[in-house]
């Protein structure tokens, strides 16, 4: 299983952006697909997760100004980012994670997100 994302760039803040993850390969259902972020010198972090049966999750930082969706079908997840802020600049990673008695974890390869005037 491959995942590619995509939609990254730079930006003034209080732009928007939209990131894309596609998969490819062998199909799965994924049980969460999701986004984190990695800025220099931090940790990666949880962005924002949405769960195959529809639970979400967000980092508080985001809450309010980012929007995860998803297609299920084709395995696609979407984060749209709104009032972007320079604090939202980093790598961003899709991530997805099934269960088949152990869990499976796959990352994407990152796309840089650039908030700056």
């Amino acid at each position: 299983v491959q995942l590619q994302a995509s939609g990254g760039g730079l930006v003034q803040p209080g732009g928007s952006l939209r990131l894309s993850c596609a998969t490819s390969g062998r199909f799965f259902t994924f049980n969460d697909m999701g986004w984190y972020r990695q800025a220099p010198g931090n940790e990666r972090e949880l962005v924002a997760t949405l769960g195959s049966v529809g639970k979400f999750n967000y980092a508080d930082s985001v809450k309010g100004r980012f929007t995860i969706s998803r297609d299920t079908a084709k395995n696609t997840v979407y984060l749209q980012m709104n009032s972007l802020k320079p604090e939202d600049t980093a790598v961003y990673y899709c991530n997805a994670k099934r269960y088949d008695g152990t869990w499976r974890n796959y990352w994407g390869q990152g796309t840089q997100v650039t908030v700056s005037s």
